[in-house]
């Protein structure tokens, strides 16, 4: 199941622009039961005056309270595992544990001539502290070959519209210097548990009875830079019940 990143809310603060979006599939959920989705979400940094943006340090995802996450069942990957091999070879590795796909863009030039770089990153389910939780696994080939694991902190919050929070601090990139300009994800994985097939997301469309179509809040993102800019952009979207 895939689904293309709907269009976005974009925020400034300052030169510093950063672009949100995201979405779901399938739009159409049964009012009552809950279903396999898939979410995305992505971001793209960039300076209004054409310079380098700051370095993204630390990323905070909250989703829908509607959204159920589902383990049981899944393997879990190790970070240990994934730490200096390819995108192949996390497959190879943690294919199993595999809940979502994603890519990225970055800027290695510190200020000087521009170094992009780009690559794909993988989603795997993991564990922290016997709790669920994610592996971000980050390649790239150009300019130089480098990967990166990321653990993905899976929080609950009890009040709100947003139930499930997804927090990382990102690497820094090029002693530092670096910086993060785009990422992308895009999480959900049907699979069978028990003679019955789960999501790894599930939700469905709490419309009112009489009422075909439900707005929600769908995500909310923070990013915070170096020297301690925030910007928070929040995503809302519609989906609609199935018959």
């Amino acid at each position: 199941m895939s689904t293309a990143l709907a269009s976005g809310e974009v925020r400034r603060v300052g030169d510093l622009q950063v672009a949100f979006n995201g979405g779901f599939a399938p739009h159409s959920l049964p009012r009552e039961r809950a279903v396999p989705v898939t979410v995305s979400v992505g971001g793209r940094i960039s300076m209004t005056d054409g310079s380098n943006p700051p370095p993204l340090r630390w990323l905070k995802i909250e989703l829908n309270r509607n959204g159920q996450l589902f383990t049981d069942g899944l393997p879990v990957c190790r970070g240990a595992a994934l730490q200096s091999t390819t995108s192949k070879g996390a497959l190879a590795r943690c294919q199993g544990a595999l809940v979502g796909r994603g890519s990225f863009a970055a800027d290695l030039s510190g200020g000087g001539a521009p170094i992009p770089t780009s690559g794909r990153i993988l989603v795997f389910n993991a564990e922290r502290g016997g709790k669920p939780s994610l592996l971000l696994h980050l390649y790239g080939k150009s300019p130089i070959q480098a990967a990166f694991v990321l653990p993905l902190q899976i929080r609950r919050q009890a009040k709100g519209q947003f139930g499930t929070v997804l927090l990382t601090q990102l690497p820094k990139l090029a002693g530092g210097i670096g910086a993060i300009t785009a990422i992308a994800l895009e999480i959900g994985r049907e699979y069978g548990y028990r003679g019955e097939q789960r999501g790894y997301i599930s939700a469905s469309c709490a419309a009112p009875e009489g009422f075909n179509t439900a707005p929600f809040a769908l995500a909310r993102g923070t990013f915070r830079f170096a020297g301690g800019t925030d910007v928070d952009i929040s995503l809302a979207r519609e989906c609609r019940v199935r018959g």
